[in-house]
């Protein structure tokens, strides 16, 4: 029996609209708060009605994001919009404003990717 990977095919992933990734690492929260916040955030996509269609949001954990402080962090993609110190009524406000009616919360913002009116790249702000 041959079971090999067939490379023939890509393969498909349902369309979204935006992509969360919550730092589950213990150098920016020592108490590894990511790690309820990443479970949390899976109830409230359910909640909110932002897991199938044309407005899912696709979630990861990751060990490190590179920040190592201020956490737990949860950043946002594709406007590359960073925030710190996110709190479970933090992640709400991020879910309920942000991806669902495209409202940044910038008081808790600490990076974003800005685009170029120009060129139409995105920079580090």
């Amino acid at each position: 029996m041959d079971e090999r990977v067939s490379f023939d095919r890509a393969p498909e992933m349902e369309r979204y609209s935006r992509h969360v990734l919550v730092c589950t690492g213990g150098f920016c929260s020592p108490s590894r708060q990511g790690r309820a916040l990443y479970a949390q955030l899976a109830a409230l996509l359910q909640r909110e009605d932002l897991l199938f269609g044309p407005t899912r949001v696709k979630r990861s954990e990751a060990p490190c994001l590179g920040v190592c402080a201020g956490g737990p962090i949860v950043a946002v993609y594709p406007e590359g919009v960073w925030y710190h110190n996110v709190s479970p009524a933090l992640l709400e406000r991020i879910v309920v404003e942000h991806l669902k009616h495209g409202r940044v919360v910038t008081d808790a913002v600490f990076h974003a990717l800005r685009e170029d009116e120009k060129t139409g790249r995105r920079e580090d702000e």
